[in-house]
């Protein structure tokens, strides 16, 4: 049996906490998991992991076990790699998910440059804004806004995006301009609401200036899930949106969207790339987050 493939599967079955789990991300059976780790508890002669009919729990040595084998693991991907060929780009699948909006309108338009660049890199990108289950999907990573709330994963701050209030030219016939922000909270106006799937929560926009501070919260007729979808109903008239301004830009450009309290600030969204601890960081997924770092930088 491969030592390096047990090491493999028992580094995994300690990420996802399942025997199952493991080997589905590795797309191998669950008994060739479970004989993996027999034959390196057998190899080492302690118990890697207590498994009872419900949980897996890493022990001690285990635990001891575990964090020199993803060093090992780490440094041999790396060996491969430059000895296959000292010149040798980032090559391989690489998974990630970003937000729909973020996709369609910043990287893809940009990815032709980075397919020249990396050209052996197959970029594998899931368009949403859902919470993904970056061990259990087998996700190298994903690009998200605002502040993360999983604090279990790895992240770096690739970025920032600034922030406006809209609303359509047909929303404001209809329920007049409002000349302070606090006017969003009492009838005759309507957000947009912005469902959270992360927090399970509509989201708010904290508006400031001087030392005057308001939280924009008021009814609303739709509440989304989607960056697309929030622009969208922003333009169809349905309520007041609070957007990233790249965005809206094209929309308030064609006089399809006007922008609201401009006299006003509203703090950036910050942007990160997020993936799994303890997870060596590998050549194309290095390269991928220097170039999201990039494209944010325009």
């Amino acid at each position: 049996m491969d030592r390096f493939d047990a090491m493999q599967a028992f580094a995994r079955v300690v990420e996802t906490g399942s025997f199952t789990k493991a080997a589905d991300t590795l797309q191998i059976s669950r008994t060739s998991v479970t004989q993996q780790v027999q034959y390196l508890e057998a190899r080492l002669r302690v118990t890697l992991l207590n498994r009872t009919t419900r949980k897996v729990n890493v022990t001690a040595d285990g635990a001891a076990y575990y964090e020199r084998v993803i060093k090992l693991l780490a440094e041999l991907d790396d060996a491969e790699t430059s000895l296959s060929n000292a010149a040798v780009l980032p090559r391989g699948r690489l998974r990630v998910d970003v937000p729909s909006p973020f996709a369609r309108m910043m990287l893809i338009p940009a990815l032709p440059a980075f397919h020249a660049k990396y050209p052996d890199i197959q970029l594998e990108m899931g368009v949403s804004d859902r919470m993904v289950d970056i061990i259990g999907e087998r996700v190298d990573c994903v690009v998200r806004g605002g502040e993360l709330t999983d604090l279990s994963l790895m992240a770096r701050r690739v970025g920032e995006l600034t922030m406006g209030v809209y609303a359509a030219p047909s929303y404001l016939e209809k329920a007049g301009s409002p000349s302070h922000p606090e006017a969003l909270s009492a009838p005759p106006h309507y957000l947009v609401g912005f469902r959270s799937v992360r927090a399970g929560i509509a989201s708010s926009c904290v508006l400031h200036r001087g030392g005057q501070r308001v939280q924009a919260q008021g009814r609303y007729i739709v509440s989304v899930d989607d960056g697309n979808a929030c622009l969208a109903a922003g333009v169809a008239g349905l309520g007041v949106v609070c957007l990233p301004d790249y965005i809206a830009q094209g929309h308030l450009a064609r006089g399809e969207l006007v922008r609201l309290f401009e006299d006003w600030d509203i703090a950036p969204m910050p942007m990160y790339i997020a993936f799994p601890p303890n997870r060596h960081v590998s050549a194309k997924l290095r390269v991928f987050i220097d170039w999201v770092v990039e494209v944010m930088a325009f």
